[in-house]
């Protein structure tokens, strides 16, 4: 009874003493040293408690958050420290997969996307197998350092895009449809939950978006893969990432920066006897299983892949090598008939891409058949372009909304090459501004012979109009021939290029016209 007596004392007194003397509290104490301590509201022990907080009293974190504010913390930061992993919404978003119980076989695997795919889908064979890669790749990006977009194309409507791009949003890794997103959205989606974006009506949402293109743009290589914002209420710059699988699906041709950093996937509409099964009605267990077999082979080949260097599909641009390198290095794991079947892809689709070039490039093509036509090695400005805007095939004539191509207009263009013009002599006498064929010799070698083998889908980067550099690794055999043209000398230690044909003219010359270059 005794002891009783004195264990009930002892906890009543423990009581009473716990209500005079409570413990503090860690966050009050926080925002108490904040004025002399910036840092006392991050320490360890007050996050956990404001992250408790955070979750079970709302109310109260914002007047945490207020105060930490007013005290000139970084309430952003804050935020970020104390959010739980379902404050996104991550499971509601994009749901995990559970691996495939069993090894996966690389070959079978791609074979069955493809047949799925196939199923649903009215496309040429190499278009198939290259979306099917292009499914496997998203399972591997976080041992890859190159991710090309797919881009889902059809000249018209109702030529199966969206039905494609429905397929291939049921294989992929952590799926996130959108048929509109800022470009905020854009990082912020990928820094939460690293999906893999389908954006659908890609024509009509990067129309005039420069910075969506830009954000979209900066995916391709993993080392790049981020751009830097403010963020909070103190505007703190905060990096975020943009290395994500993304398919754009549009009507036509995208930007030029965007089609080079793509793998084309290229639609027709269905003819008379070509039937597909309709994937709105399709049994989800096989696109699941699909799913969890992808997962599960990934997981299984990670470290292979990412030490994998893939032989090169000859025949392709420097770029197109790269948005291919991660697929070919998927289809030399699967092998069997696989190395053959991608490489033979590849060449396929951006065979028919290098067909469509540049407008950069279509203007040294009409330029160099001016020259051609003419049989000359040199051409005043207002004389090309007459020439250029005489056909009305060619997009110069109507260049400006409906008015032809201007002399600096030309010019412009022309200079992003290294080309200039210049006050020359023509073959009447008359000295008129204009250009010689010699300045066109190294970009019309670079862009349009036949040793380069592919044209750039981008703009080429300007360069010194002297070319000695160039002279130094292009010989004259490489040069592309001009018909019969008088042929400009290109002299090898670079002085100012003659012409050993040179017209009779008058033995003396002012000092004025000895400055003018004689071609």
């Amino acid at each position: 009874m005794h002891a009783e007596s004195y264990s009930a004392s002892i906890d009543d007194l423990a009581a009473r003493e716990e209500a005079a003397f409570p413990d503090p509290d860690l966050i009050e104490l926080a925002l108490g040293r904040l004025t002399t301590d910036p840092g006392a509201i991050f320490e360890a022990d007050v996050l956990v408690a404001l992250t408790k907080v955070r979750q079970d009293d709302a109310a109260r974190y914002q007047r945490v958050r207020a105060a930490a504010k007013a005290a000139k913390a970084s309430v952003g930061e804050l935020d970020k420290l104390t959010a739980t992993k379902d404050d996104g919404g991550s499971v509601e978003v994009v749901a995990e997969v559970e691996p495939w119980p069993e090894p996966v076989d690389g070959r079978q695997l791609l074979a069955d996307l493809c047949a799925i795919i196939g199923e649903h889908v009215i496309a040429d064979p190499p278009t198939i197998r290259a979306a099917a890669l292009w499914v496997v790749h998203t399972y591997c990006m976080d041992v890859l350092t190159v991710s090309p977009l797919a881009h889902i194309s059809a000249p018209e409507m109702r030529c199966g895009k969206t039905v494609l791009l429905t397929a291939m949003m049921r294989l992929v890794f952590r799926p996130l449809s959108i048929s509109s997103i800022t470009p905020s959205a854009i990082f912020r989606s990928v820094e939460l939950w690293s999906p893999t974006l389908g954006i659908d009506e890609a024509d009509a949402f990067l129309k005039d978006n420069e910075e969506a293109r830009g954000l979209i743009n900066s995916g391709l290589y993993r080392e790049g893969a981020f751009v830097i914002r403010c963020v909070g209420d103190d505007h703190t710059p905060t990096k975020f990432s943009t290395w994500a699988p993304k398919i754009l699906c549009g009507i036509g041709k995208l930007a030029g920066t965007i089609e080079d950093r793509s793998i084309p996937l290229r639609m027709r509409r269905k003819v008379a006897g070509e039937t597909a099964a309709n994937i709105r009605r399709s049994d989800p267990q096989p696109w699941m299983d699909l799913q969890a077999r992808l997962t599960r082979w990934a997981r299984d080949h990670r470290h292979r892949i990412a030490s994998a260097q893939p032989a090169p599909a000859h025949g392709l641009g420097d770029r197109a090598q790269d948005c291919w390198e991660p697929l070919l290095a998927i289809a030399d794991l699967a092998g069997s008939e696989w190395p053959g079947l991608a490489r033979a892809a590849a060449l396929a689709l951006h065979g028919v891409e290098e067909e469509t070039q540049s407008i950069n490039v279509e203007l040294l093509r009409d330029v160099e058949a001016a020259f051609k036509e003419r049989h000359t090695g040199r051409l005043a400005s207002r004389e090309l372009l007459d020439i250029l805007t005489h056909d009305e095939e060619a997009p110069w004539a109507t260049w400006n909304r409906g008015n032809p191509l201007t002399i600096r207009q030309l010019a412009a263009r022309l200079s992003e090459f290294g080309i200039k013009p210049k006050t020359t002599r023509l073959p009447n006498g008359d000295r008129l501004k204009g250009y010689a064929l010699a300045d066109f010799a190294d970009a019309f070698n670079r862009y349009l012979s036949a040793e380069g083998g592919n044209l750039s889908v981008t703009a080429g980067q300007p360069h010194s109009s002297a070319v000695c550099e160039a002279s130094a690794t292009v010989t004259p055999a490489e040069v592309s021939p001009i018909g019969n043209a008088l042929e400009p000398a290109l002299d090898k230690d670079c002085h100012r290029v003659t012409d050993k044909n040179t017209l009779p003219e008058k033995k003396e010359e002012s000092n004025t016209e000895r400055e003018v270059i004689d071609l």
